[in-house]
């Protein structure tokens, strides 16, 4: 069994998506083909975005590393990016049992009607192996009995959180961005984040005449013109990172087509990343408009159930694309200056996009409110990583040992770090239960836990009626 779903993960999100979304497409009625275009353009669309954001991360290497050493930056936490963490979370016992285990919990919560997502993202389930691993191998190490119960304890309240906290969003989500009816994110790195979005919004709309301040992607186009385009704010970071990487004029002025060409690479990610994700949603609306009209038909009692899928599907928003842009600086000068840390992010940065999927619908895409919203993630999730740092290093040691995998090979005098998932308020909250509070943690995590699902349950039967109103009208404009 391990090595059937060690095999399944290795086959990576574009192979793995299509293949169950054909499956998926067939269970749910419709014709092999349209399953098959609809897999497809997921997988495709995923490549896509592996593609653009490789851009990305190799074009900032070289002039993120010489800023690095120009300045002084240097910290002693090492940023691995998230393909280490993902590699730590599935290398593991944990991991090994991650997808059976945590369908089943889904499986189980539908039936008690604890959630309506059903959570078919697999592939972002390394971030509750991650979790799940930390905590396997900080209890080993600290000579608990059963250390891998406590990881799958971990696990699946990690997950457990993840599916009402995509439940409780899914109205906001389906109605922020377009075509995505009857979707919803289950990605706890996101979901970390939406407390935060919502507290940090309403009081910044208790500032006299911030709320009256709309600075949206498009409002910005609209009053600064061409300096308000995505494409052309990616060009200038990219220009001003690309000065900062060299420490003389004179060396600026003999490297103007480095610089300019960072810039353009900037650039090109800005504008792709929207085109990229346009496929993700041409292959999702077959099946969600299908999965929708078959519960209307058939499973009264069952209204509002969400397809889980990666927030891959929304990152192509103007606002996500001017906040993820505009944060790469700051967060570096954050890095630097907040007392504490010792993690400076480089390989993380690519992944800034995916801070504000579950961000937008709160700020109602206001740029200036994402970015301070960003800001104090960054702040939160630095500080996070620092702390986790001992331990994503211990299972980052103990998987390169069993695989020799390069990705967890961590460099001499340094510790391992990554953003995401070890920068998420929830992963450091459920880490700290578990290892810090060890009973008292976890009956805090039990406890929270079931009142949570209690809570949701409650509050989705409240919501019945309107959602039958709603299933109604789909059945109506597909009878007419």
């Amino acid at each position: 069994m391990e090595q059937v779903f060690a095999y399944i993960i290795s086959l990576g999100a574009a192979v793995m998506m299509p293949i169950i979304f054909l499956v998926l497409g067939l269970c749910i009625g419709l014709n092999f083909n349209k399953a098959l275009m609809s897999g497809l353009k997921v997988g495709v669309g995923f490549i896509g975005l592996g593609i653009v954001t490789a851009l990305l991360t190799t074009s900032m290497k070289g002039p993120l590393e010489s800023v690095v050493e120009i300045y002084h930056l240097q910290l002693h936490v090492f940023d691995m990016g998230w393909p280490a963490a993902a590699s730590v979370a599935y290398n593991t016992a944990v991991g090994a049992f991650i997808i059976p285990v945590c369908l089943g919990v889904n499986i189980l919560l539908l039936m008690c009607k604890g959630t309506r997502t059903v959570n078919i993202d697999l592939w972002n389930y390394w971030h509750f192996a991650f979790i799940g691993a930390v905590v396997y191998f900080a209890s080993a190490a600290m000579g608990w009995d059963y250390p891998l119960a406590w990881g799958f304890f971990a696990a699946i309240i990690c997950y457990i959180i993840t599916l009402v906290i995509a439940d409780v969003t899914a109205p906001k989500f389906q109605g922020f961005y377009k075509d995505v009816d009857g979707i919803s994110i289950p990605q706890p790195f996101c979901a970390s984040f939406v407390p935060f979005a919502w507290a940090i919004n309403k009081g910044l709309d208790k500032i006299p005449g911030m709320n009256r301040l709309e600075i949206d992607a498009e409002g910005m186009k609209k009053k600064f013109g061409i300096a308000g385009e995505p494409l052309f704010l990616g060009i200038v970071v990219g220009i001003a990172i690309g000065c900062l990487s060299y420490s003389s004029w004179a060396e600026i002025v003999d490297h103007v087509p480095n610089i300019l060409g960072l810039g353009i690479k900037m650039g090109a990610v800005m504008e792709l990343i929207p085109r990229v994700t346009v496929l993700f949603i041409e292959g999702l609306k077959p099946i969600s408009d299908a999965t929708r009209s078959l519960i209307a038909r058939k499973f009264h009692g069952a209204e509002g159930l969400s397809i889980g899928m990666s927030p891959a599907l929304v990152i192509g928003h103007p606002a996500t694309l001017v906040a993820s842009i505009i944060l790469i600086p700051i967060t570096l000068i954050i890095a630097v200056l907040i007392p504490g840390n010792q993690f400076l992010p480089l390989a993380s940065l690519a992944g800034m996009f995916y801070l504000f999927p579950l961000v937008l619908p709160y700020t109602k895409g206001n740029v200036l409110k994402t970015i301070i919203v960003g800001i104090v993630i960054i702040v939160m999730a630095l500080l996070m990583v620092t702390y986790m740092a001992p331990y994503f290093t211990l299972a980052a040691h103990d998987v390169y040992a069993n695989t020799q995998d390069p990705a967890v090979a961590t460099p001499e005098h340094f510790e391992a770090g990554s953003l995401d998932f070890a920068g998420s308020p929830m992963a450091w909250f459920i880490f700290v239960c578990c290892h810090s509070w060890k009973w008292i943690g976890a009956g805090i995590l039990t406890i929270g836990t079931i009142a949570l699902v209690w809570w949701n349950r409650r509050r989705m039967i409240r919501l019945v009626p309107e959602e039958l109103a709603h299933d109604e009208r789909i059945l109506e404009k597909e009878k007419a």
